[in-house]
């Protein structure tokens, strides 16, 4: 694990993209209890369990594009279709022996609840994205909701791979409340971390499309807006339901969407209610 910067972005993700990328205990457990009845599982269920976890779906992705054939001339944007493309037997195959993070970061408390949030936001943030994506009528709304999800990934392997560091960040944020986000990276690290996210899904030659949907420098896209709304949404309502940034987060959404404040409110109430997986009782109760 580091716990020293690197010199620059191009050897962060030489770093972080040959580190080997671990999943959830649960996602583990959850795999182990699905091949007992093997020859009943679907791809459905496959693909629940990973959109629980960001950390697997982004192992499922960078896996497939690595193993990519001549033959498939088909970006696999969702996680239903990547299941589909390895097949339920091949999948457990190759998932069969899995990293977990709670023993990458075996006896580091803070680190892991750190991560735990980060994953939890993600998960959240997947939510929203996919309810705001159905309102509009989205051509694929999987696709924008696997976007939100793996929107942070970068985040989420720092913690697990150098989580001195990304302490050293939470602690200058919460030292200095009106330091961004972006400026904290940069101090601590020497780098952004959504240019290390960036970087990172060009490496793993993850598909164009979700490449471009996880770019918020590409925010003129409508499909981009509702993943960059959705995932600032988790962010902020994570701190609380009080939290300054979230009016302006509520207007955006309202104005990408149609819909006026109160009809916005009633989805994120019914989307923030929705019964969390285990370990994800971290998002605060919804709005009032």
């Amino acid at each position: 694990m580091l716990d020293k910067p690197l010199s620059d972005l191009d050897a962060w993700v030489a770093y972080v993209s040959r580190a080997e990328i671990p999943v959830l205990r649960r996602t583990a457990r959850a795999f182990a209890v699905l091949r007992e009845r093997e020859d009943a599982v679907t791809v459905r269920d496959l693909a629940s369990v990973i959109a629980h976890d960001p950390l697997m779906a982004l192992r499922l992705l960078a896996h497939i594009e690595a193993n990519r054939r001549s033959t498939q001339t088909t970006d696999l944007t969702t996680i239903d279709r990547a299941v589909m493309m390895l097949g339920v037997t091949p999948f457990f195959s190759t998932f069969e022996q899995l990293p977990q993070v709670e023993d990458v970061l075996g006896g580091q408390p803070q680190a892991l609840l750190g991560l735990l949030k980060v994953m939890a936001r993600a998960r959240q943030a997947s939510l929203y994205a996919r309810d705001w994506a159905v309102v509009r009528h989205d051509v694929d709304c999987e696709e924008i909701a696997l976007a939100a999800l793996l929107h942070d990934t970068a985040e989420i392997l720092l913690w697990c791979h150098a989580p001195a560091l990304m302490l050293r960040v939470r602690d200058l944020q919460e030292s200095q409340r009106g330091l961004r986000s972006a400026a904290a990276q940069q101090r601590v690290l020497g780098i952004r971390l959504h240019d290390l996210q960036l970087a990172l899904v060009k490496e793993w030659r993850l598909p164009a499309l979700l490449q471009t949907l996880m770019n918020d420098s590409q925010a003129e896209h409508p499909r981009v807006r509702n993943v960059v709304y959705a995932v600032n949404l988790a962010r902020h309502s994570q701190k609380g339901w009080d939290d300054p940034a979230l009016p302006d987060d509520y207007a955006a959404a309202e104005k990408l969407l149609g819909i006026t404040r109160e009809m916005l409110l009633e989805r994120i109430a019914r989307v923030a209610q929705q019964p969390p997986a285990a370990g994800d009782a971290l998002a605060g109760p919804p709005p009032s």
